[in-house]
């Protein structure tokens, strides 16, 4: 789907409109609307109102084909300043030596063609994305040259924490153990019992000393 819309007698030379112009040619509607929006020169406003009338233009062909299109979609295919005649529009400029110079101001034709095609890629893009290309393929190839040269890797030991190599005793064991500490503290009992003065207490010499002590200051 194309559509065109065409602004006659603009005033403004041809000039300062193509600077304005070769903003957009190329670009989507909706893109091109934001940079005529933030451009300051006299010449953006008629060719956002020129744009926008190729934009409903397209709508409304679609409408009458009973075609469905998005006007996102659409993009601009060509656009162009035309130089227009001067409609006597001369001015007078003074000159030298008291004379004067002509000059002529012109007006300018601004042609907008829209379409919902899809964008040829420019060459730029296309090598571009040969070269993007290119790359991946070679980083897919060293990284397989890697992985080739790489020697495997030996799967490391577990290791055994503290807590899980320490054995749980079994019933059976705790049982055994309660047993061999009553009898051991049976055998202590019995060798407490067995045991000569002299081994219960150390301090027993020291001990009679003093009660020898003790009775000559009675007999005193």
């Amino acid at each position: 789907m194309e559509a065109i819309a065409k602004t006659k007698h603009l005033k403004g030379s041809p000039r300062k409109a193509r600077l304005v112009i070769d903003l957009i040619r190329g670009q989507n509607v909706s893109r091109a609307l934001a940079i005529l929006k933030f451009t300051d020169k006299r010449a953006a406003d008629p060719i956002a109102k020129c744009l926008n009338s190729a934009i409903a233009n397209a709508t409304y062909s679609a409408e009458q084909q009973n075609i469905a299109i998005d006007p996102d979609g659409l993009w601009i295919k060509s656009c162009f300043v035309d130089m227009g005649p001067t409609k006597n529009r001369r001015r007078m400029r003074p000159a030298p030596q008291g004379r004067a110079y002509r000059e002529q101001r012109h007006y300018c034709h601004i042609t907008i063609q829209l379409t919902s095609e899809e964008q040829a890629k420019s060459e730029k893009e296309v090598k571009a994305a040969a070269a993007r290309a290119r790359r991946a393929e070679a980083k897919k190839a060293e990284g397989g040259e890697k992985k080739a040269k790489a020697p495997a890797k030996k799967a490391a030991p577990k290791k055994v924490k503290a807590e899980e190599a320490v054995e749980t005793p079994t019933p059976v064991e705790t049982a055994e153990s309660v047993e061999t500490q009553n009898k051991a503290s049976v055998a202590d009992a019995k060798n407490v019992e067995t045991q000569t003065p002299k081994a219960l207490h150390e301090t027993k010499p020291a001990d009679e000393k003093q009660q020898d002590i003790n009775e000559e200051l009675e007999r005193q």
